[in-house]
Parts: C-alpha cells; sequence; structure tokens
C-alpha cells in the first residue's frame, strides 16, 4: 500500500514540486509549494477525519493535497489537468491501486475553479482545503512596489482561520484584511470564483461554508 509518508519522501514527486515553484516564480505568482501543499494535505484530511470518515479515505486526501499542484511543473494553464495525469502516473509506477490512484487523480483534475467543482468527498476537502490558503505568508515578490493584484490580495491578509463546527455543520473562513493594503471589494474580485467553489464543496459534504471577513459575516 502506497502512504502519504511514500509520496512525501518521493524524491521524483519532491523534485517536480519544487520545479513548479521555480516556473512559478518566473511567471510572478504566489507560492504553491512546500508551505502550501503541507497545509493543504493536512487542512483536507483533518477536514475529513474530524467529519468521522475512515483512515483510508483520509491519507487519500491527505495525498492529493500534497499532490495537488505538481501540474505546475507542466504550464500553469490546465495544470489541475496535467497535475491529474502526472499523479496518476507516478502513483501507477509507485504501486498504489487503481481504485485509489483514480480517486486521487479526479480530486487532482478538479480543484482548479475555472474548470472543475466537488465530485467526490476528498475532492471537497481537497477544494476546501486549497480556497482557503489565503495569508500574506504566500507572497513571494518582496517589492510592494509593483505588486499585481493577487499579491496586494494575499499579502492584506493577516490571519487567515479555517474552522470546522461538526454540531452546526459548517466549515469557516475567517480573515482579517489590512484594508490600508487593500479594500475586502479586492479580494471578492479574484476570490469570488473560489469562495463559490468552496460554497458548493462544502455542500457535497453536507457543510455550510461561512466567511468572515475583519468580523463580518459575508455568507
Amino acid at each position: 500500500m502506497v502512504t502519504f509518508s511514500d509520496v512525501k519522501n518521493s524524491e521524483e514527486i519532491n523534485h517536480l514540486i519544487e520545479n513548479s515553484q521555480k516556473q512559478l516564480d518566473a511567471l510572478g505568482y504566489t507560492e504553491h509549494a512546500t508551505r502550501h501543499i503541507n497545509i493543504v494535505s493536512s487542512r483536507a484530511a483533518k477536514l475529513l477525519e474530524d467529519l468521522g470518515y475512515d483512515e483510508h479515505r483520509v491519507e487519500l486526501a491527505k495525498i492529493a493535497g500534497y499532490m495537488h499542484d505538481i501540474g505546475n511543473v507542466v504550464n500553469r494553464t490546465d495544470h489541475a489537468h496535467s497535475g491529474a495525469i502526472l499523479a496518476y502516473e507516478i502513483l501507477k509506477e509507485m504501486g498504489m491501486n487503481i481504485d485509489d490512484r483514480t480517486e486521487i487523480m479526479m480530486a487532482i483534475g478538479n480543484h482548479d475553479e475555472a474548470t472543475g467543482t466537488a465530485v467526490s468527498d476528498i475532492s471537497a476537502a481537497l477544494i476546501l482545503a486549497d480556497k482557503s490558503d489565503v495569508h500574506r505568508d504566500r507572497v513571494r515578490n518582496q517589492n510592494m512596489s509593483n505588486f499585481d493584484k493577487h499579491d496586494k490580495v494575499n499579502y492584506a491578509v493577516t490571519n487567515a482561520n479555517f474552522t470546522l463546527n461538526k454540531k452546526e455543520r459548517k466549515v469557516t473562513l475567517d480573515l482579517s484584511i489590512d484594508t490600508k493594503i487593500c479594500p475586502v471589494l479586492d479580494y471578492f474580485e479574484i476570490f469570488m470564483d473560489r469562495t463559490m467553489m468552496s460554497k458548493y464543496a462544502a455542500r457535497y459534504l453536507n457543510l455550510w461554508f461561512e466567511l468572515i471577513i475583519n468580523g463580518t459575516k459575508l455568507l
């Protein structure tokens, strides 16, 4: 059985992740490497675990989260699709059974808001974990004078908490945004599609998605 530990210690997978970030750095994108994938992996797994899913589903969510952005090594465009195929082939070579690698392929292939949607419990958990990772730590550009809108919005987020309330069946993304850096409206300009994707992913898990910004409930 291929485990999360096997994936995380794979020289090939980590090489693809490292070079994905080199390509994104050249394009001026935010961080999608070690910090991001570990947060997404942990958050997706914890969500399913807290919802009572079995250990095996939790492990698959953890693997999908760790591998979800490797398609950026091919090209940022359609990275979810190329990453899904890469993941499937790599996991096949590692000896993962067809059911498990198909689940991971489906989740990775559907995590981008431009073309995807929640198609499984693992997919839904991956989407919620991925889209909730907005924070200034993701900004690679150190020159605020030439921030693009993605840099500005991410840098303005000084705190981001993602929590599950099992009793109320809701997940909450609670953000603190420094409005001296950018207005809250700028967040919605680039994150509206991701917010709606999170809402539908939560619904797949029979949850409500709640968004709070600077203490005000917006969704």
